[in-house]
């Protein structure tokens, strides 16, 4: 195992994070607490063919894998400026399309996803369903060629910002349960509702309740085969797991560069507070859990970039890399001091993401369920 990074990905990273630099932590801080979009920084990364690194050239994008979206995940938020919007567009829906699209869905989707000038949310989550995948209650009945959707959808991000939305319905039954699929919705599609779902978190994103009352699509917007979502599902869920990690260790980064920077700066007595071990072991601490997480990030891109299982891989990468960023910034925020919470210094909006990381795009009850069960053989608790 070579564990040098090549030069293509260390000039990636270069060029990712000079153009993140341009508009750096203040510009995020205020856009998080106006909650508005990051626009100009996601249509940079656009202009630079970053946004759609994953996707295959012949539609535009820059024919990469997971292993690179990662490091463009990590690398703006390294530079303070983290896009939650990444791991559903171009981790989930980009990868869903170009593995189980249909060639005119590739043409019509891909090329916008890979530009930036196209955005595509998903839609899974539910009320009453939670984690449980197969009892969602959405559902997708045909008319004819067409297809009618009804349901309710929670904790959608983006919707504001997207032309459509990828998402899971119940088309039947089968012996497991539910059988799911996949369809594309624009989102000014007729009988789509959609109701602003107010949070405190301070981020750019907005999240959404929708309600589908008879939203009617064309057979063109099935993605796959009918009844096939189950599957489709979990192979997408590991691409947003993996850029989720490395959001996760890019704010891990930024965070104890801030803190280390104050905490070399500031003095109360005679040395800076940073020659404390109280101040310096919790940074180092979060230092060295941020640097495991990202070689488990590697592990798991490389995994799905080469077809092989990353199941495991991407779930122990999105544990470890939430707990590594929620670490980071909690002691950097105790560095800080009362500073730590002074708009000024500008931290809350991270651990905030932070935060949500242990919660979505899987909590980390499942999470530890998961490797319970599949790594070490025990019984399923649920």
């Amino acid at each position: 195992m070579d564990f040098a990074e090549p030069e293509e990905h260390g000039a990636l990273r270069m060029a990712v994070a000079g153009i993140a630099a341009k508009f750096g932590p203040r510009y995020y801080a205020e856009r998080a607490a106006a909650r508005r979009p990051c626009t100009e920084l996601w249509q940079a990364l656009g202009d630079a063919g970053f946004i759609g690194v994953n996707i295959p050239e012949e539609y535009g994008g820059g024919g990469g894998g997971l292993t690179e979206l990662a490091l463009v995940c990590e690398e703006i938020a390294a530079a303070g400026t983290p896009l939650l919007l990444l791991l559903v567009s171009a981790a989930i829906s980009a990868e869903m399309i170009s593995d189980f699209g249909t060639e005119e869905q590739r043409g019509a989707w891909l090329p916008g996803l890979a530009s930036g000038a196209v955005k595509m949310v998903f839609a899974i989550t539910e009320p009453d369903a939670g984690s449980n995948t197969l009892r969602i209650s959405t559902t997708a009945r045909q008319d004819g060629a067409d297809w009618i959707l009804h349901g309710t959808k929670y904790y959608i991000s983006g919707v504001d910002e997207a032309e459509a939305l990828l998402v899971v319905a119940r088309t039947g039954q089968d012996e497991r349960g539910a059988r799911l699929s996949l369809f594309i919705v624009p989102t000014d599609a007729p009988g789509l509702d959609k109701h602003l779902l107010p949070v405190d978190l301070l981020l750019p994103e907005r999240q959404f309740t929708l309600h589908f009352d008879g939203v009617r699509v064309g057979p063109g917007a099935l993605v796959g085969e009918e009844g096939e979502g189950f599957r489709q599902v979990f192979h997408g869920l590991n691409p947003e797991r993996i850029t989720g990690a490395a959001l996760g260790v890019g704010i891990a980064r930024y965070a104890l560069g801030a803190a280390a920077r104050y905490a070399s700066e500031r003095k109360v007595w005679a040395e800076p507070i940073g020659a404390h071990q109280g101040v310096s072991h919790p940074l180092a601490k979060a230092k060295i859990e941020t640097e495991l997480a990202a070689l488990m990030i590697r592990r798991a891109a490389w995994q799905h970039d080469h077809g092989q299982p990353a199941g495991e891989s991407s779930n122990m990468a999105k544990y470890a890399a939430a707990e590594a960023a929620i670490a980071a910034v909690d002691a950097a925020i105790q560095v800080h001091g009362g500073n730590g919470l002074a708009s000024e210094y500008g931290l809350m909006p991270y651990w905030g993401l932070a935060r949500l990381l242990r919660i979505a795009p899987v909590n980390r009850e499942m999470i530890l369920n998961y490797v319970a069960q599949h790594s070490l053989g025990l019984p399923r608790s649920y």
